[in-house]
């Protein structure tokens, strides 16, 4: 809902579009923030558990904030809160698809991540975010909370794989594991 609605949802709360360029700048260096240097050692530090906990919990955030203001401070916040609702949440699913495809299917385990894990939803999610707009305005983006919810429960359910000899092989964490 966020990549189709929010320069939509600041612009009809008077935001211009030079400020709704940096509060989308600001999510887009969060993540790149994470993906290049808090995302490994958070990960490292909480495991695959607290990591999506953590994704889960900034989504929560995120949605709730966006469906009830559009305070440019407000704003500024929350977008920052993409590095860890989606960076955070993708190195997860990386480092445990990682540790547990064995590396022959790791090929097949990217694709299909890539398509049922990211695709499919992003599509629907797209798809539905018209109608939910259309209807609840902004309060739409509480359906995005209620996700986040909902992916809560199964975080809490991931488990460590115990073969890290794996994930050495496929996706090395530092030079000195490289093959």
């Amino acid at each position: 809902m966020h990549d189709s609605f929010a320069v939509i949802r600041w612009g009809a709360a008077g935001i211009g579009p030079a400020t709704a360029g940096v509060l989308w700048s600001l999510s887009v260096g969060a993540e790149v923030v994470v993906f290049w240097f808090v995302g490994r050692p958070l990960i490292d530090r909480l495991g695959s558990r607290g990591a999506a906990t953590i994704a889960a919990a900034a989504g929560i955030v995120r949605w709730a904030v966006m469906a009830e203001t559009a305070w440019v401070p407000a704003m500024a916040a929350i977008e920052a809160l993409h590095g860890l609702s989606f960076a955070l949440l993708h190195l997860t699913c990386m480092r445990l698809l990682a540790e547990c495809v064995p590396r022959h299917l790791v090929a097949t385990a990217l694709t299909i991540y890539g398509t049922v894990g990211i695709g499919a939803p992003a599509t629907f999610l797209t798809l539905a975010s018209g109608p939910l707009y259309a209807r609840f305005g902004a309060h739409g983006f509480w359906v995005m909370a209620v996700l986040c919810v909902a992916a809560l429960p199964l975080a809490r359910t991931l488990r460590e794989p115990n073969n890290a000899a794996t994930s050495a092989s496929i996706f090395p964490r530092s030079d000195s594991e490289r093959p």
